[in-house]
């Protein structure tokens, strides 16, 4: 008699074959099924291999089951990282412990940081305008350069090529505003604005507060842009209008800081990978659940599920035919009533495991460990303690 190890292409699929406790177990839910169906008493319609698949199914199952709400529990993680490959009898990452981090919701705040200027995702451009005598209006789009004095729209290719976004209009070089600034100095200004051949004994030293420091960098900049300003402008379509007109030769360059329309799939500012990363949930890097893996717990459901898979499945063939004609008699068969029943099991089996995984997802887990503490802090009031022998609280 063949054993499933002995069997060529066992099962459907073969994402279990290889699996030394699969190949025992399999052998072992044949005579479970068959005995479990009356074939003791009648012979029951059912191959090894027909078994075999209920089997395969029921793990299959069960392993998508199980990383559905794994899924449900890490997905927020998993964004962005690698989705892999799985060859058979891979199970990927399903049955490792992801680490939490904070990374989706940094990801998520990235383009709050593009606006406030302190981060995102895309870099800005800085270009220049070089402004002409008697002249107010330019165009964006074909006289605003780059640093190499080409325009800088006509560079753009693909999906940048599009509508550009000023993020910034200065009226000053940005490198050369801050250049006599010098942090590290508390007599900064005094440096810049006074030469000392050598210091005195009368000389006097402060130690200032770094706040102090950041306040004359926000007063600097406030200075550049307003006081020592003498533009004002406006943007409608792809012109820019100069308040007053400019008058006069050599005129310094007006700077503009741009972004292209941002391509999600090609962000600029860094290239990790993340975009090819794990989007949804059919991508995320869990195979199928090998049997060596599984605890009593999931290998009863499992063999389960297969009783009811097979049951299903002799319902199908008896159905096939209402009755069979004997010498003298009639046998009627029970195909409908062993597929209604197999179905009600199958269903049952799914609610109950569903509601068990549903308990555990990971948010599920905190919130019943923050009860479990709050239910300790009462029972541990109700507890005497001698004075001065424990710290109470609460």
């Amino acid at each position: 008699m063949s054993t499933f190890a002995q069997t060529t292409n066992p099962t459907p699929f073969s994402f279990y074959d290889n699996d030394g406790e699969f190949q025992a177990e399999a052998d072992a839910l044949v005579l479970f099924v068959k005995r479990k169906l009356g074939d003791d008493v009648i012979s029951v319609e059912l191959t090894k291999k027909q078994i075999w698949a209920c089997f395969e199914e029921s793990l299959t199952e069960f392993g998508s089951m199980v990383n559905k709400y794994q899924t449900k529990s890490q997905l927020a993680t998993l964004i962005g990282q690698p989705t892999g490959s799985f060859a058979t009898g891979s199970s990927g990452q399903s049955g490792l412990l992801a680490r939490e981090t904070l990374e989706f919701l940094k990801r998520q705040a990235e383009p709050y940081s593009f606006e406030a200027g302190i981060g995102g995702s895309y870099d800005t451009v800085l270009c220049h305008l070089e402004l002409t005598g008697s002249k107010q209006d330019y165009n964006l789009y074909t006289e605003l350069l780059d640093s190499d004095n080409n325009v800088y729209y006509s560079t753009l290719s693909g999906s940048q090529k599009s509508k550009m976004r000023i993020v910034e209009i200065m009226h000053f070089s940005p490198t050369a505003a801050y250049r006599f600034f010098d942090t590290s100095s508390a007599i900064n200004y005094l440096n810049n604005e006074f030469s000392f051949e050598s210091y005195t004994p009368e000389t006097i030293f402060y130690v200032l507060p770094v706040f102090e420091d950041i306040l004359r960098a926000g007063m600097m900049d406030v200075s550049q842009r307003v006081r020592r300003s003498n533009y004002s402008y406006t943007v409608q379509g792809s012109n820019l209008r100069i308040f007053p007109k400019p008058t006069g030769t050599n005129l310094r360059n007006l700077y503009v800081r741009v972004v292209p329309m941002p391509d999600p799939y090609n962000p600029t500012a860094y290239d990790d990978g993340s975009v090819y990363g794990v989007t949804n949930v059919s991508n995320v890097p869990f195979g199928n659940i090998q049997y060596t893996n599984i605890n009593s717990i999931g290998r009863q459901w499992v063999r389960q599920y297969a009783h009811a898979l097979a049951k299903e499945l002799l319902g199908l063939v008896r159905s096939k035919f209402s009755s069979i004609p004997m010498p003298g008699a009639t046998v009627e068969l029970n195909g409908p009533e062993l597929i209604s029943q197999a179905r009600e099991d199958k269903t049952r089996l799914l609610d109950e495991l569903k509601e068990l995984l549903d308990s555990l997802t990971y948010d599920k887990l905190a919130i019943q460990e923050a009860d479990k503490a709050e239910n300790l802090i009462r029972q541990l009031k109700t507890v005497p303690v001698p004075l001065g022998k424990a710290i109470t609280t609460g």
